[in-house]
């Protein structure tokens, strides 16, 4: 269901929880069947002895910020494009039940041969921060920027967390896509192939845009302005586009985003020796002042390499840091925010979702698949193949 009030920039999509899907977007809401209770005691009994049944035909993927009772099922974990590029390195297995949410899933899709099946165990597992940009929106500024007479000196750079049709137009656009660890690497592509006077229209996390650029480019702050899709030319004058290098799309990730000054203060204030280490998903200020900033598997790796007894306050997915707390008990590891904050949506998926995709199979039943339209995909994938063949690449989130 689609509401459309006032005019096209003022277009906010609706979805009624469990009245329906639209797999355009990240949101959804699909689940044939009834699920096992959450209480089940025979849930994880359930989930091995299919897993058992299955073999290798079916490999499951598990992200980093999914909960424990889903990654001790996994194959493999890690962060998005990385899950994406194992599901492809194994052509066998004729399902791939990824456990994330629904922009990786559609990645997985894109990357992975037509004789493999992506399957998401919940398909309201999507990703806020990827509906902050829906294809119609960047389209929409696309055409403004071209009014503005600056598309032409634009390259667009998107962050993996984006929908396959927003990949779709950057690819389309010349553009190229980013990870967090590699951001760096494909805004200075970017920057040099717009040439002088040149932008960059940087979809759909601003500050992931943002903290790049000023902190590992040593650009100013004043050359980034923020396109808001909801207002007419994004809120901007032709005169701030023109003069400006960063155009910064008006996203950010919910759970980095809630990470603040006063909380990276207070644990100074009450952790002797403490490190922040933070993702760059945070808010500028915020990584700033931060000791250490990386993506998810840069944040892994330092702690699992500081010393034992190092004092660490992470902000990033609140299961991850829960986890590292548990594999890392000579360290004092603590969560860089007072209040509980779990990726709403990676934990939809949980142990009676998984367990019900894999009994479906086992029944010969394929639910919930992941299908990206041919056109789509094709025009993603050079997007995705500009990233892989940036200097130095390594692929991961």
């Amino acid at each position: 269901m689609t509401t459309t009030t006032g005019p096209a920039h003022a277009r906010l999509p609706l979805l009624v929880l469990g009245a329906g899907r639209d797999l355009a977007s990240e949101r959804g809401v699909e689940c044939p069947g009834d699920l096992p209770a959450p209480s089940d005691p025979d849930l994880v009994a359930r989930a091995r002895a299919a897993r058992a049944a299955l073999g290798d035909r079916v490999f499951v993927l598990g992200h980093h910020y999914q909960r424990d009772e889903v990654i001790e099922f996994a194959d493999v974990t890690g962060d998005s494009f990385k899950l994406a590029k194992e599901a492809a390195a194994r052509p066998d297995a004729e399902w791939i039940v990824f456990c994330g949410v629904h922009f990786m899933a559609e990645s997985a899709d894109i990357l992975t041969s037509d004789a493999q099946t992506v399957i998401l165990p919940d398909l309201a597992a999507g990703c806020s921060m990827a509906d902050m940009a829906a294809i119609d929106q960047v389209e929409e500024c696309w055409d403004e920027l071209v009014e503005a007479g600056v598309a032409e000196a634009t390259v667009p750079v998107t962050y993996m967390n984006s929908s396959a049709a927003i990949k779709a137009f950057t690819g389309r656009h010349g553009g190229t896509i980013c990870t967090s660890s590699n951001a760096k690497t494909a805004l200075t592509w970017a920057l040099e192939k717009a040439g002088a006077g040149g932008k960059v229209l940087f979809l759909p996390d601003q500050h992931l845009g943002r903290n790049t650029y000023a902190r590992d480019l040593g650009g100013s702050l004043d050359d980034c302005v923020v396109w808001d899709p909801h207002r007419p030319m994004g809120g901007l004058t032709p005169e701030q586009l023109r003069d400006a290098t960063m155009i910064l799309w008006r996203g950010h990730c919910s759970v980095h985003g809630r990470f603040t000054v006063d909380a990276v203060e207070a644990a100074r204030r009450t952790i002797p020796g403490v490190k922040v280490i933070v993702h760059p998903e945070c808010r500028n200020e915020v990584v700033e002042l931060a000791d250490e900033v990386g993506s998810t598997e840069k944040i892994i790796k330092t702690i699992a390499a500081a010393p034992a007894g190092t004092a660490w306050a992470v902000g990033t997915e609140l299961n991850l840091v829960q986890r590292l707390a548990a594999q890392f008990p000579e360290q004092q590891i603590a969560f860089l925010e007072k209040n509980v904050c779990y990726c709403s949506t990676m934990n939809r998926i949980d142990l009676p979702h998984l367990v019900w995709a894999l009994e479906s199979l086992v029944e010969g039943r394929v639910v919930n698949t992941i299908r990206v339209d041919d056109q789509v995909a094709h025009d993603a994938r050079v997007a995705l193949d500009q990233m892989l063949a940036l200097p130095g690449e390594t692929s991961k989130d």
